[in-house]
């Protein structure tokens, strides 16, 4: 395992130890960062604070993406209590369920706008409000899907708005990398997530992603996980702006 230690690092989108951000707060920590864990609200708190206790010396602090107060708060409060910040792990998204059972071309204007300000804004939110903390130079990573690049069934204004979140991650690069912040996404293949559970046919999904991949077999995790802690190490001192796809290999495939 690569070391982070005296690296300070901070999750957002920790929902629960399905999701893949438990598998890269994990990785973190046993490479040794101080990790800060963001739950979104009140519901969420419990969930959140049990999940310390398999993160010894991490911490728990509430955060909606979707309020700028409350960015500005938890950050300040960061800056206060630690004085820097060296990786941004940026794992959320959401769009109304309707969105994804119904036909793209049913897309309402507000579906829309919810699905980009939470799954794709948010990352230039907590990005600019980030840059100021990471002094010492940082990493920045967020998730992303193939459903970006492609079609994929039921998947629709969530492939939009990760085609927008990859083209984000382009200008923050260019943006911030005069204060050598890097700025990555990891595109992971499909994984039985709590949240993926929401997409129409998941098992189908999983099942060709298996059969069609080079590696014939499904993402886990934890391989997702290595590849944040590569990302957020200075052995990717080099590489910004890149989509990393840790999918098997199903991306390369044709047909």
């Amino acid at each position: 395992m690569l070391q982070l230690k005296g690296r300070i690092a901070v999750v957002f989108g920790l929902a629960n130890k399905r999701s893949i951000a438990w598998a890269i707060a994990q990785k973190l920590h046993e490479s040794g960062c101080k990790l800060i864990i963001s739950y979104q609200n009140d519901r969420m708190k419990q969930e959140a604070e049990g999940l310390l206790a398999d993160l010894p010396g991490a911490e728990a602090v509430q955060c909606d993406v979707s309020n700028d107060t409350e960015i500005a708060s938890v950050f300040a409060d960061l800056k206060q209590r630690h004085g820097k910040l060296h990786v941004l792990v940026h794992s959320v998204a959401y769009a109304p369920a309707d969105e994804l059972k119904n036909d793209f071309v049913q897309t309402t204007r507000e579906g829309f706008r919810i699905a980009h300000d939470v799954s794709v804004y948010s990352l230039i939110a907590l990005s600019r409000a980030a840059a100021p903390l990471m002094t010492d130079g940082g990493s920045i990573l967020t998730l992303t899907y193939y459903g970006a690049e492609k079609v994929v069934p039921h998947y629709n204004v969530m492939g939009v708005a990760k085609a927008a979140l990859e083209a984000t991650v382009r200008y923050l690069a260019s943006d911030l990398g005069r204060q050598n912040i890097r700025v990555n996404a990891i595109s992971a293949g499909p994984i039985k997530t709590l949240a993926a559970r929401g997409i129409g046919g998941l098992g189908d999904l999983l099942k060709l992603h298996a059969d069609r991949s080079p590696l014939h077999r499904n993402t886990e995790q934890a391989e997702v996980g290595g590849a944040a802690v590569f990302l957020a190490s200075d052995l990717a001192s080099g590489i910004t702006g890149e989509v990393v796809h840790v999918d098997s290999g199903y991306n390369i495939m044709g047909f």
